[in-house]
């Protein structure tokens, strides 16, 4: 008899019974795949006794009767990774990496493996180099590896009889897109395959207690490639960030069980591998102009840590009939309303102007905290006068341009005064009793007509 065939979305895990153009769950297009389906498994032996014969059944338990362990956390090695992972890893949690091809994942995970190997016994499985290879990458970055175990393997059967013989305490999978399972027909890197493999893979670190890392590929849309359960069945899901050209590289928790989200680290990438920028205000602002218009540096919350961000504003008069407005590191659909603000409450006629936004260091601010700045570094290249050099802003701008207050003021505060920033200017209206630190002036306005008026 002839398996029957499902269809799949890849962005939100919709099963369909025959193939569409849009999902009806998700609203998404071109998102449905084939799946052929699972034969259901044949159950052998009766079920009432609460067992299938050769299978144990799990019973529910008292929660005051399951014992915790005090140690569950490990540190990598790497601060800015333990940051992202909440204070470190742990034990039993299946955690995937995605990023870019090319943008450092393999780098990451080998170099922590330098410190793991010193309490833990540690297997490397690769499906896109050889032994050698890693081997040779290994020396490169200078990664001691008497504990470090190498296996090329693609087969997930092979893995999991690897994994059972060695009995590692961390597991490194590189990568997710080349692993198949024998019993999906589908070719590597399939919706089947990464979910099938995946699933394997959150059962081995369960039941093994082994912490498993995978590094996962994303698509041109910037999510991992697989279906969007992928997402669903890991502990956390770490983001690799940043442009290939340049030295700095983010990594971003998007999902966290063991900790907080949008929490970052900062690494540059160097001839010898990945090294943590443990001061990334101070990086993100270094070769800042001075006295140049159409700059404003600001403060945003990276989960707990308060960064220091430049937000640049270039706005020359358009030669054509509609002007060119171009926003990187910043919200596009943002920038337009600030545009729109800023002409009707603050009186600058920039309409009939191409605006540029670009955010410096391969930041993306999506805090609303830093709409003020934007809004200045714009004011500033439209009337070509600077902001000055030792003044930051902090606040969110509404529709009648009156400004708001932004959470977490008194860390912003002190993350400026320790870069050397004098002034600070925030909303009148503030909430709470705010802790200003000594030496840092702060300028109250209400709305961006006041802001303007006191800079430009």
């Amino acid at each position: 008899m002839k398996a029957k065939t499902l269809f799949y979305c890849t962005d939100c895990g919709n099963e369909l019974p025959k193939w569409a153009g849009q999902c009806p769950a998700c609203k998404a297009w071109n998102t449905i795949v084939e799946q052929p389906a699972e034969k259901p498994a044949k159950r052998s032996g009766p079920v009432k006794g609460g067992s299938v014969t050769g299978v144990a059944i799990n019973r529910p338990r008292p929660m005051k009767d399951i014992e915790t362990t005090d140690e569950l956390r490990f540190a990598t090695g790497m601060g800015e990774l333990d940051r992202v992972l909440g204070g470190g890893a742990v034990k039993g949690s299946l955690v995937l990496v995605g990023g870019a091809p090319g943008i450092g994942k393999s780098t990451l995970m080998l170099q922590i493996c330098d410190n793991l190997c010193r309490f833990a016994k540690v297997l490397y499985v690769s499906g896109e180099e050889s032994e050698r290879q890693i081997k040779l990458r290994a020396e490169r970055l200078r990664v001691r590896g008497e504990r470090l175990y190498l296996l090329a393997e693609t087969n997930l059967e092979n893995l999991v009889d690897a994994v059972h013989q060695l009995k590692p305490d961390v597991l490194i999978v590189d990568s997710i897109q080349t692993l198949y399972h024998g019993d999906v027909t589908s070719a590597p890197g399939s919706v089947s395959q990464v979910k099938e493999c995946t699933l394997t893979l959150m059962q081995l670190a369960k039941g093994e207690n082994i912490t498993v890392f995978v590094i996962g590929h994303v698509n041109k849309e910037g999510s991992i490639a697989g279906p969007k359960v992928l997402e669903h069945m890991v502990d956390c899901v770490l983001y690799f960030e940043g442009e290939r050209h340049m030295a700095y590289r983010i990594l971003r928790a998007a999902k966290n069980r063991f900790g907080a989200t949008n929490e970052i680290g900062v690494f540059e990438m160097e001839d010898v591998g990945l090294t943590e920028v443990p001061n990334p205000s101070e990086a993100m602002l270094a070769g800042r102009p001075a006295d140049s218009p159409g700059t404003c540096v600001t403060c945003v919350m990276e989960g707990v840590r308060p960064v220091l961000a430049e937000i640049q504003a270039l706005v020359v008069p358009s030669s054509l009939g509609n002007p060119r407005r171009v926003s990187n590191g910043f919200d596009y659909s943002r920038s337009m309303l600030l545009l729109a603000v800023l002409e009707k409450r603050g009186g600058l006629m920039v309409g009939g102007c191409d605006a540029y936004v670009n955010v410096i260091g391969g930041l993306y601010l999506e805090e609303p905290a830093a709409d003020l700045a934007a809004v200045l570094s714009l004011a500033s290249s439209f009337r070509d006068r600077p902001v000055p050099n030792d003044l930051a802003a902090i606040g969110e701008v509404g529709l009648t341009g009156e400004l708001r207050a932004a959470s977490a003021l008194g860390q912003r505060l002190a993350e400026v005064k320790r870069l050397g920033f004098t002034k600070c200017m925030v909303p009148k209206r503030t909430q709470g009793k705010l802790a200003v630190p000594d030496g840092l002036e702060l300028i109250r306005v209400a709305n961006i007509r006041e802001a303007m008026a006191a800079l430009l």
